[in-house]
């Protein structure tokens, strides 16, 4: 796997954990747009959100030892298109200083999955869901 892929999925893991403490209430705001993707199901927002705030947010909401701050774009720029893969076999594995699992080993791979797509979500809210 490229390095630019690995920085990707890093940053992304990062990103999402800096997502502010509240949950969404359903789906992005892009949602609204003509070319927005279909909403997420709450019930995957609120597992996501759920799964960011107990492994990820610590180091994300901040950017904490240099992880991408949930939220800030241009913390991700630079990074393949394919970072959502990427990011969630980082959170999975872990990745430089980011442990797997965001050091929470009893999150599920469903659960890591979540939060990852929840970070993305609030830091690119135009980018196709994956």
């Amino acid at each position: 796997m490229p390095m630019r892929w690995v920085a990707v999925l890093a940053s992304a893991a990062m990103l999402a954990a800096c997502a502010g403490p509240s949950p969404p209430s359903g789906t992005p705001d892009s949602a609204s747009s003509p070319e927005a993707q279909p909403p997420t199901p709450p019930d995957k927002v609120a597992a996501g959100f759920a799964a960011y705030q107990r492994a990820c947010a610590a180091c994300h909401e901040e950017g904490l030892d240099g992880a991408p701050a949930t939220g800030r774009a241009e913390d991700w720029s630079g990074r393949s298109w394919l970072w959502q893969a990427v990011l969630v076999e980082h959170a999975k594995l872990g990745y430089f200083d980011m442990p797997a699992r965001g050091g929470d080993t009893t999150l599920s791979d469903e659960d890591v999955q979540a939060a990852a797509e929840y970070m993305l979500t609030l830091t690119h809210p135009q980018a196709p869901a994956g």
